[in-house]
Order: structure tokens, then sequence, then C-alpha cells
């Protein structure tokens, strides 16, 4: 039987990537988005062509509800569920905290950790019934060192690794691993703001000298899904070049 992952967020960036890793290793792929389902299509077709299989599933995991929607349907659709990877996520532009509205800190919240609490509650009763499964949280270095005019971004960040750590010591009994992966710079759409000066101190700044892809965030994310890491869990994965050591 072929292994089954729902990936939230999957519709571009690193999501769309970390489907397309998995769907060309023969996993069947829930590809989960909230308003870009020609995107989401465009990815289960590459995935298709590979030789795999997926279906998109639209879905708002910052709500209760469209999150436990979206795990069932998954389940359904996929004829269970192997693993879950949490990536769906916003950033607010770099400001001062006392430029952030209320408005900006609840909605970073809601998308960057409410997400994951709900799609992982609504996952974890199938994954304790089969006494299996893998959770991959995305979090950011900023979660793990904080960044200056990031202050919201990095608290959100930051409780997704508490999030991942604490859950991980929760389900272990049940053979559940929990683990976090923290991107550094990576060329998506979250960073096409960044001029290209900008990219280049960043660049220069990095100790491997260059900016990540999201397949190099892919694959770290499968890595954890995979059987190849069954001892491991409860950890904080960076791919960041080196930034933060």
């Amino acid at each position: 039987m072929p292994q089954t992952v729902l990936i939230t967020g999957a519709s571009r960036g690193i999501g769309a990537a970390a489907a397309l890793a998995f769907g060309r290793r023969g996993w069947q792929v829930g590809v989960n988005y909230l308003h870009s389902r020609r995107q989401a299509e465009e990815v289960c077709q590459a995935i298709r062509q590979a030789g795999g299989t997926a279906i998109p599933i639209q879905g708002d995991v910052s709500r209760s509800d469209e999150a436990g929607r979206t795990v069932e349907t998954a389940l359904s659709a996929l004829g269970g569920l192997d693993a879950l990877v949490c990536n769906a996520g916003i950033a607010l532009p770099q400001m001062l905290l006392t430029d952030v509205t209320d408005d900006q800190w609840r909605g970073l919240f809601a998308a960057d950790v409410d997400g994951i609490f709900y799609t992982c509650r609504a996952a974890l009763p199938h994954f304790v019934r089969q006494k299996a499964g893998a959770v991959v949280t995305l979090s950011s270095m900023w979660g793990q060192t904080g960044g200056s005019c990031e202050v919201a971004y990095s608290a959100a960040k930051g409780a997704v690794i508490a999030f991942t750590k604490a859950l991980a010591k929760e389900v272990g009994p049940s053979h559940i691993r929990v683990n976090c992966v923290c991107p550094g710079v990576i060329q998506t759409d979250m960073n096409a703001h960044l001029s290209p000066d900008d990219l280049e101190a960043l660049r220069q700044e990095t100790p491997l000298e260059c900016l990540g892809e999201p397949s190099d965030v892919a694959e770290a994310i499968y890595y954890l899904c995979s059987p190849q890491s069954r001892f491991v869990t409860g950890q904080v994965l960076g791919v960041n070049g080196g930034m933060v050591i």
C-alpha cells in the first residue's frame, strides 16, 4: 500500500516542493490550499505526471472546523494517513513591534500557530488508533533566535518549536513522531519583497554563501516523515546554510 501524507499550504513555495518530493517517491499526497486552486491543481498534475497520486483539498486550517474537515477529507480520499506536514503560514512585513496592529498579531498567530494546533488535533486520533504516524511542523530560524523587526513572527514561530517538542513527548508512547523544520532564507514568494541588494547581503551572511531553494527544505521534511528517521522525534532541524548554528 502506498503511504499517504497531507501537506497544508501546499499550492506553492515550500509546501508545493514538499508535495512533489513525496509524490515522486510514490506517496499519495493531499495538497491543501486556501485560495490558490489553480496552483494546487498544477502541483497535483505534476505529481501525476511523475507517476504519483495527488488530490487538491481546499480548507482554511486556521479555522477549527475547516481544519477538521480538511483532515477528514484527506483520510477519506487517500484511504488513511501516514504523515502530516503543517506548512501553512504567513509572515508580516518587517516592522517595529509598536507598529503591529491587533489584527495583524491575531491573524499571524491564527495562521502560523492555531492552524498547526487544529490540524494536529484533528489528525492525532487517527494516528493514535493506528499506533503510527509522523508529524512535521514548519517554523523558522527566527523562531530559534528571534529577529529584530520580526517580533510577532519570531514569537509565533517560537511557539511552533515549543508545541513540537511538547507534542513529541506526549504522543511518543503511541509511536507517533513529531519534528520541526526551521528554514533560513529560502527563495519563495515570502521573500519576494526583498531587493536584489538585500538578497545579496543575506547570501554573503550565509556560511555556505548561497540562498536556499524550496527543494532543500522539502527534502528535510521528507526525511523526517520517512522510515529513515524512525528514531528521530522532538527535534528541530535547521535548513539555513549555516546562518544559525
